[in-house]
């Protein structure tokens, strides 16, 4: 199989960039303190991007930046300066959607790769090339597309142009994530990276000429999360996903935890990779559809690459994610001689929890723990505080990096 599949995932801070890469990613993007669409993240400032592209770049990875917001007039003060200092750190490319921003951006830093966001509203091949003649080499398409459609585009755009798409994570009610509701609830613009995901809210439906009286639309009395759509999963179709000419795996998720951005970077790196090294005899793993499901999540969808959705599509019953697993630490070090682990812990630890251990390109260990120490090697039996450094005897060597993670339930 020659085709190159690109494992890209969201990267909200420093510490998900890293965590993504070392979990198998091939790609982060990220976003700076402007321009970008998730400000609810905590984004990147210039020093930790210089550190976070000087890190993906030394083990071959790459690193795009989002500058995808729709702006406004005021939006644009300062795009030139920040476009000059992407440049400078040696962005691989910048994501955009609104065409005034990319069009600075070609005249700003002629030689920057562009890509065309999912918020341009990719939804056909004029589109695309319309795109490709004014310089972008990829697009992101629309979430709203089937894998025929899809496949439509790849075959009518030029060979050095991608395609890159969504294939896990939330999805939006609002045409590839074009959303007024917020601004209109709540005056923050979804557009310009404020969201308040208002269509995760509790919603009754209520008649004008009869005010105050709230009907569920629903047979709920708690009433009905009627916009509130369940999440995206493609794990089970990676063979679909490659034949209808996606090139880039889009993993959404720029505010979720390092966790999850290592659980689900992780599963997708099973996966491609098992696909990629024998197309013909591909079996899916249930196994990595387990292991999305040790992140938080909501219940999952295809969304529309099968076809259109219907009401199954939506969670009526809840906005809240599904926790099964708690993430209890990282590991940062391993003493051979004393066969001790020195865990980070993020959440507590008891002295024989029944533990799993995941690491890049490992099977999953399940352990038990068997004894801590705090760092003047004094016995404990529960770690109490997050971000504290303890050794550990997980009755198995570890890896640096490796993550602790115990069932909630």
């Amino acid at each position: 199989m020659n085709r190159q599949i690109e494992l890209l995932s969201p990267a909200g801070d420093l510490e998900k960039l890293k965590t993504a890469i070392i979990y198998g990613a091939d790609a982060v993007y990220i976003g700076g303190s402007n321009f970008g669409l998730r400000a609810a993240s905590k984004n990147f400032t210039d020093e930790e991007m210089v550190e976070g592209i000087e890190f993906a770049h030394s083990r071959g990875k790459k690193v795009y930046v989002t500058c995808n917001i729709i702006p406004h007039n005021e939006d644009l003060k300062g795009l030139e300066e920040y476009l000059l200092k992407l440049e400078e750190m040696k962005v691989d490319a910048i994501i955009v959607s609104d065409p005034g921003l990319f069009m600075i951006a070609r005249q700003t830093v002629p030689e920057m790769e562009i890509h065309i966001s999912t918020q341009a509203n990719n939804t056909n091949y004029q589109s695309a090339l319309f795109w490709y003649n004014q310089g972008a080499k990829r697009i992101v398409t629309a979430r709203e597309l089937s894998f025929e459609e899809v496949k439509e585009i790849h075959d009518r755009i030029p060979e050095d142009m991608s395609i890159e798409a969504f294939v896990h994570g939330a999805m939006c009610i609002s045409y590839s994530g074009r959303c007024l509701i917020s601004n209109y609830m709540t005056g923050r613009d979804a557009n310009r990276g404020e969201c308040a995901h208002p269509c995760r809210w509790n919603y009754a439906l209520m008649e004008q000429n009869r005010p105050g009286e709230y009907y569920p639309v629903e047979q709920d009395e708690r009433g009905t999360y009627f916009f509130n759509s369940k999440d995206l999963c493609m794990i089970e179709f990676i063979p679909q996903l490659v034949e209808s000419g996606i090139t880039s795996f889009k993993i959404e998720g720029r505010v979720k935890t390092a966790y999850y951005v290592a659980t689900v970077t992780r599963a997708y790196r099973m996966a491609i990779d098992a696909y990629l090294k024998d197309p013909e005899n591909y079996r899916f793993d249930p196994e990595w559809m387990e292991e999305l499901k040790k992140a938080s999540y909501r219940d999952f969808t295809t969304g529309f690459y099968e076809e259109k959705p219907d009401s199954e599509a939506q969670n009526y019953g809840s906005s809240s994610y599904i926790r099964n697993y708690d993430f209890i630490g990282v590991v940062r070090g391993y003493d051979e001689e004393k066969a001790l682990s020195l865990v980070e812990v993020r959440n507590r630890i008891f002295v024989g929890d029944e533990i799993e251990i995941i690491g890049p390109g490992k099977e999953t260990k399940y352990v038990r723990v068997a004894s801590m120490k705090n760092s003047d090697m004094e016995e404990m039996e529960v770690a109490p505080r997050p971000m504290e450094l303890l050794w550990m005897d997980l009755e198995t060597e570890t890896g640096k990096e490796d993550i602790l993670r115990k069932p909630s339930f």
